[in-house]
């Protein structure tokens, strides 16, 4: 399989947001950037993989600032690191207030999809090729984030029995 550069799956997903995404302080739900954290990313996983791809662990999630009623939300996700049949992804949240065009990164997520042949089972997926010192460096963690992923099931597996 051919190696495919991260800037070849990014993907931006914007939507205003409204009252109904909101509380009644009027900051949009957690579960809501979550929402477009997760479409964003499985979008990126299924471009990289050229297969349907679904979501089997959201790594980490931060809400760094509020997403208010009316800010445009940017959800910026691009691949970082593929296994055999696993993906890492990254998404970046940003709000825009559209009257004073002012952005603030509002959240930053790691997810990580498997893909899927079209009968439901996890098929290989093409390497990731860094291009930028930035997607080296990314590349590099995401093994290190895999590994203490693999070690925290393994534990828990060891506490089940």
């Amino acid at each position: 399989m051919e190696p495919r550069k991260p800037s070849e799956t990014e993907v931006v997903l914007t939507q205003m947001m409204n009252p109904e995404h909101a509380n009644t302080l009027g900051n949009v739900h957690g579960g809501w950037v979550l929402k477009l954290i997760d479409e964003a990313g499985a979008i990126v996983a299924s471009r990289h993989a050229r297969n349907p791809a679904v979501t089997v662990e959201i790594d980490s999630v931060s809400f760094q600032a509020p997403v208010h009623v009316g800010d445009l939300v940017h959800v910026r996700a691009r691949i970082v690191r593929a296994w055999r049949t696993s993906m890492e992804v990254e998404a970046v949240v940003e709000a825009e207030n559209p009257l004073t065009g002012e952005r603030r990164i509002t959240s930053r997520a790691y997810l990580v999809y498997v893909a899927l042949d079209f009968t439901g089972r996890p098929t290989p997926v093409p390497p990731v090729e860094p291009e930028t010192e930035e997607e080296w460096r990314k590349w590099h963690e995401a093994g290190q984030r895999r590994a203490e992923r693999l070690a925290r099931r393994e534990r828990e597996r060891q506490e089940a029995r």
